[in-house]
């Protein structure tokens, strides 16, 4: 057993999200959304590396000490599944491995708005999620993969940095591809998978101008395109693909979001009133003509007024979602406040006076 793998059985065991591993500091753990250190001696150098180089293939081996950074999927021996990120920092080797479940998560299991599946049902075209890392975007992803594959029967092609969930096959094909092993970029897979007569192409992220122009492609030529971005919000998501592509292309890119996103979907992850979870908030956006001309005419800025008033199409603002988890008993009021945009609505629900020096509130 390689001996990393007993930090990561305790990590398990604690119910956490990720275990840090890094020199100079104990072993940490993320528990529901902070950081903890667990019981153990400060990691050495020529420990730390150790500790990784048991679980490196010889092809990894030979990338890390070219200088790279490496990201992979490693299965401990009592069969717990990690995404790992290994680095290199000032002080020595650092490596971050967050747990995969090994169960498919379903869109009722994580209670997520009915709307996500309303988008699943499109036959073209595209959908984002977005957030920052450790939102749960990958969850929330791998629960659309598998009404898909459960309710449709289609082929449907994965390319993931690395392959976390793994899918077994029901009414659907499903072919998950990991970057580095099966393709050398996002955009090689996707056009690739463009010959494998795809119904549905899952895109890990789309991190780069020419993996955007592909997957814009792909949804315009009767495809759906599931892909993350790193932005917060369906504003700043659109304002983030146009600025991504050349300028002479800014026309045509806005009117493939008019006419080819179906929706935006953002989510942060708000810890439960026991503290012992977190469950997703969302700000939702799914085009309108009314969405697609403020695209058009660029005063994207208005869309946050379209998502207040579309409710009965599923859309919704981070607000409206917090507000919502807080009145439900869903949601921690006082980490709500901490991700809410206006701070007003929500201050007569905190508890934690301690968080509100942090935030000037509006009189």
């Amino acid at each position: 057993m390689a001996r990393i793998d007993s930090f990561l059985k305790l990590g398990l065991t604690q119910g956490c999200s990720d275990v840090h591993l890094a020199v100079g500091v104990p072993p940490m753990l993320r528990m529901h959304g902070d950081l903890m250190p667990i019981k153990f001696r400060e990691l050495k150098d020529t420990e730390l590396d150790g500790y990784i180089d048991e679980i490196l293939s010889p092809k990894l081996k030979e990338r890390f000490l070219a200088g790279h950074d490496l990201d992979f999927s490693y299965v401990s021996e009592d069969g717990g599944r990690f995404r790992v990120n290994v680095f290199r920092k000032d002080t020595g080797v650092g490596a971050t491995f967050r747990f995969i479940p090994n169960d498919i998560p379903t869109l009722d299991s994580l209670d997520l708005p009915d709307v996500l599946q309303s988008l699943c049902d499109h036959h073209q075209g595209m959908v984002l999620v977005t957030g920052s890392t450790g939102t749960g975007k990958s969850t929330t992803l791998a629960a659309m993969i598998d009404y898909l594959n459960r309710s449709r029967n289609a082929n449907i092609i994965s390319l993931e940095d690395p392959i976390e969930f793994v899918h077994e096959s029901q009414r659907s094909q499903i072919v998950q591809r990991e970057l580095g092993t099966h393709l050398g970029s996002f955009a090689d897979g996707i056009r690739a998978a463009l010959r494998e007569d795809p119904d549905v192409i899952l895109v890990g992220e789309l991190r780069d101008a020419e993996t955007i122009s592909m997957a814009m492609t792909a949804a315009e030529t009767g495809h759906l395109v599931l892909g993350t971005l790193h932005t917060t919000g369906a504003v700043k998501t659109i304002d983030r693909v146009i600025d991504a592509l050349p300028g002479d292309m800014r026309e045509q890119t806005k009117s493939f979001l008019a006419q080819g996103l179906n929706a935006v979907v953002t989510q942060n992850l708000i810890k439960t009133p026991d503290g012992k979870g977190r469950t997703a908030a969302m700000e939702i956006m799914v085009m309108t003509r009314a969405i697609a001309k403020l695209i058009m005419t660029d005063q994207t800025h208005q869309i946050p007024a379209q998502l207040q008033t579309g409710k009965d199409l599923g859309m919704q603002t981070m607000d409206q979602s917090l507000l919502d988890g807080i009145h439900s008993k869903r949601m921690d009021p006082d980490d709500a406040f901490r991700f809410g945009s206006d701070k007003n609505v929500f201050l007569k629900f905190v508890t934690d006076t301690t968080v509100l020096p942090k935030f000037e509130i509006s009189k």
